[in-house]
């Protein structure tokens, strides 16, 4: 129950943060939203790989701060995340190993489902709380999703 309590605690801070970012960012362009998802959080940690989607990691490669999947309908425009092939068993690994990460800094991980500016699905999303992230429209499906912060990294 405990556990419960603490993970709407987090997701009500998620949503917040999320809401003050977006508020601040959409003021000169087209947005998408991130929003927690059982559905996303299951596929991750059960290690489930969808054919649609291309997946990217930020942060180190053997214990990322995130891992994003993109529909392959759609271009990520950035140089920061790295795309990986997760099958395999890749995918079990880098779980785990951002598990092992998140366990230290003792900052729990969750799904996220991506959304463009219309409200469409176009991927998703495995991360610490504190990795937030906006997504910005820059063409037609053509999506920048900015890489969490630096320092949401210092411990291994």
């Amino acid at each position: 129950m405990k556990l419960d309590m603490e993970l709407f605690t987090a997701i009500g801070v998620l949503v917040a943060a999320l809401a003050i970012i977006l508020l601040w960012r959409t003021a000169d362009g087209r947005y998408g939203k991130i929003q927690p998802s059982r559905d996303a959080t299951e596929a991750y940690e059960r290690f489930r790989l969808e054919d649609h989607l291309a997946y990217y990691v930020s942060g180190s490669d053997v214990y990322p701060t995130a891992i994003i999947g993109i529909d392959k309908t759609w271009t990520l425009n950035s140089d920061l995340w790295r795309p990986r092939d997760l099958s395999g068993g890749k995918m079990k690994e880098l779980v785990q190993n951002m598990r092992e990460k998140s366990a230290i800094r003792q900052s729990p991980l969750f799904g996220f489902d991506l959304f463009d500016h219309r409200g469409e699905k176009i991927g998703s999303c495995y991360s610490t709380l504190d990795s937030v992230t906006t997504i910005k429209i820059t063409g037609e499906r053509t999506v920048v999703v900015h890489t969490p912060p630096v320092d949401t990294d210092r411990n291994p």
